[in-house]
């Protein structure tokens, strides 16, 4: 039969814990980007243009899809379609910002990020300035295939329909061919590898 915890033992283990925490506390204080970030915790050594990735492009079964020199992206406002390809996304007036992708996991990285504004792209087609939008992934499967944005987001001069990222043309994992990106928006929300935004 085990024996009863003792009290000394109890304690030093609780003591030996809260050593374990407060030196990881420390290791963050002094280098917050590494492997014992609490604010970044994957490593970025060997993630696509230096931002982490939860889910791949062959994880999610986009890769053909997303690589089909065919692909456009599908803008539906109220009465009024158009359809993007990639050159046309790059022909129209593109913005860079610099925004976090925040993970559910807990890790968060700054990025810049440059495409074009979601306002203007719904502008082409004449959707209302408090326009709900839904955005659609390439992904045929999970429940972020397709996401919901509502106005405050949509209408943010900051949220973009991403072509690059940190100054290069987005990488297959981070959501090529077009992302959306949003200020304050979790991670899973922030679509990747777009096929249509339409006004609901």
């Amino acid at each position: 039969m085990t024996a009863p915890l003792s009290r000394r033992r109890f304690l030093t283990g609780v003591g030996g814990a809260s050593a374990l925490f407060g030196a990881a506390a420390l290791a963050h204080a002094v280098a917050p980007i590494g492997p014992f970030s609490l604010r970044e915790p994957r490593t970025r050594a060997d993630s696509p243009q230096d931002l982490p990735v939860n889910r791949s492009a062959r994880q999610a079964g986009v890769t053909s899809l997303a690589l089909d020199p065919e692909w456009m992206l599908t803008v539906a406002g109220v009465g009024m379609t158009r359809a993007f390809t990639a050159a046309g996304l790059e022909a129209l007036p593109q913005r860079t910002v610099r925004l976090p992708i925040a993970c559910v996991e807990g890790w968060t990285v700054d990025a810049s990020w440059t495409g074009v504004r979601l306002r203007d792209l719904l502008a082409t087609v004449d959707a209302p300035d408090d326009a709900t939008i839904r955005l659609r992934s390439l992904q045929q499967r999970g429940a972020f295939r397709a996401t919901t944005m509502p106005p405050p987001y949509v209408g943010d001069p900051l949220t973009l329909v991403a072509l690059q990222l940190n100054g290069e043309r987005l990488d297959l994992d981070h959501g090529y061919p077009a992302r959306v990106i949003a200020p304050g928006r979790p991670g899973v929300l922030q679509t990747k590898w777009l096929s249509s935004i339409e006004v609901v």
